[in-house]
């Protein structure tokens, strides 16, 4: 573990301690001031950003345009702010990271972490920190331990247990290693990997944190329910992927107590996270986010977006100004009985590219994920997911719940399907061990064929 990483974050935990007690004018002072420096940084060492906002340098945060990951990706050595910085150079290291499975918390070149996103989601992006954005993101990560009050110290190690992928340009990967310290003894485990193999090392390891993707958590709370897993963590998080109420409400019967459902991404690293009330908040002193329509207009607060553009206030060796994710989220208003006035996440529904396009009598018909989740949540004993195919749609459950069949399920989702107004797509219902999992280990609820 890098001594100086472990410092900075040590520091940025103390003072953003004292943020908690911002109140909503504090919190916009605190973004005005950073996003103007933010622009004054990326016009002077961007060439993209110069070019991207021409004419725009004095202009009102909102009149900015978006800026996409094929945008930045197309244009990488000319978006960052480090000369020395090349995309294929950057590109070249992760390949041999995955293929020497080397240890991607030590930093490249001594002063560059590096992670890569799958490209499920459209485009492979790349991104690269300097030591001193690097610090913010291991930090962002750690105030979620600190809102949920997970306590760590000198005198008692934080032993976390991370469930999600070992591929090491994974951000999470990147993640663990840059923490694994006596301070914090971490256990990575791969979300694909037989349920056996999980639950006998989490039985060894006994974690006060247990953190993964939603899809690997629930297995894991059939586990504990059933007695096969025996493992008391303070505090179970999930991150990465959507967590249903059910799920949320499985892993509370499994371990006690909610689940900590952190909002975050390879891009920003922590968006949102509860309080000790369960309630999500705004990291706003770390991030500008903007819930619009396909359009790019902002919607009201209470609103569901159709994406999410994000301005990431530290970032500087790759700026990410107006950048737009396809997330769905709608904001809340501010006030908690925690006493913080960072705006609240009310929810995250998932990703437009969850949103299949199916034939209809009269054209497409847009099927969103919950007419899948209001069929299926009860119906599968360990989850479900729904893969979209040529020939038609294909849903995996992980075990049948009791009072259901293979048959009867077929039917409800069909059933649900035309009266949506879907026509002419079969539906395929198949019970499995495993859900199928991206090449990073995730198992989103629904698989959009790619064309």
């Amino acid at each position: 573990m890098d001594l100086r990483i472990v410092s900075r974050v040590l520091f940025l935990r103390a003072a953003w301690r004292r943020r908690d007690h911002w109140d909503a004018t504090k919190i916009a002072a605190h973004q005005d001031h950073a996003l103007k420096e933010l622009r004054r940084a990326a016009y002077a060492g961007s060439a993209f950003y110069r070019r991207h906002h021409a004419g725009l340098q004095e202009a009102p945060f909102d009149q900015l345009p978006p800026v996409t990951k094929a945008d930045l990706m197309s244009h990488f050595d000319e978006a960052v702010t480090t000369p020395d910085l090349k995309l294929a150079e950057v590109e070249q290291h992760l390949r041999s990271l995955a293929a020497e499975d080397g240890d991607p918390g030590v930093p490249w070149r001594g002063r560059w972490w590096a992670a890569a996103t799958a490209g499920s989601a459209g485009p492979r992006g790349t991104f690269v920190w300097n030591r001193s954005e690097w610090a913010t993101v291991l930090a962002s990560y750690a105030r979620a331990n600190d809102w949920a009050g997970i306590q760590a110290g000198l005198g008692r190690p934080l032993k976390v247990a991370l469930v999600s992928s070992r591929v090491p340009t994974h951000q999470s990967a990147v993640v663990a290693a840059s923490l694994r310290s006596g301070l914090v003894p971490t256990l990575r485990l791969d979300a694909a990997a037989p349920i056996g193999v999980t639950v006998d090392a989490l039985n060894r390891f006994q974690p006060r944190a247990l953190v993964g993707y939603a899809s690997a958590l629930g297995p894991l709370a059939v586990e504990q329910l059933a007695g096969r897993l025996k493992i008391s963590p303070q505090a179970v998080m999930s991150a990465s992927e959507v967590l249903t109420p059910l799920a949320a409400q499985e892993l509370a019967n499994a371990w006690g107590s909610a689940p900590v459902d952190v909002y975050a991404a390879t891009e920003t690293a922590g968006i949102a996270s509860p309080c000790g009330y369960r309630n999500r908040h705004l990291y706003e002193d770390l991030l500008i986010v903007e819930p619009v329509d396909q359009g790019g207009n902002p919607v009201p607060r209470g609103t569901t977006g159709a994406k999410v553009l994000v301005t990431v206030l530290f970032s500087r060796t790759l700026p990410l100004i107006r950048y737009e994710m396809s997330d769905t989220v709608r904001l809340g208003g501010r006030g908690c009985p925690c006493g913080r006035s960072f705006t609240l996440l009310e929810d995250i529904e998932g990703r437009i590219e969850d949103v299949l396009d199916l034939p209809g009598t009269a054209g497409p018909v847009r099927i969103h994920p919950i007419v899948f989740h209001h069929v299926l949540d009860q119906a599968a004993a360990g989850g479900w997911q729904v893969v979209q195919e040529p020939a038609g749609l294909r849903v995996l459950l992980v075990g049948l719940a009791a009072g259901n069949t293979v048959q009867g399920v077929q039917a409800a989702v069909a059933g649900a399907l035309h009266a949506a107004g879907v026509v002419g797509t079969p539906v395929e219902v198949g019970v499995v061990d495993q859900l199928e999992r991206t090449p990073l280990g995730k198992a989103p609820f629904v698989r959009r064929l790619r064309r």
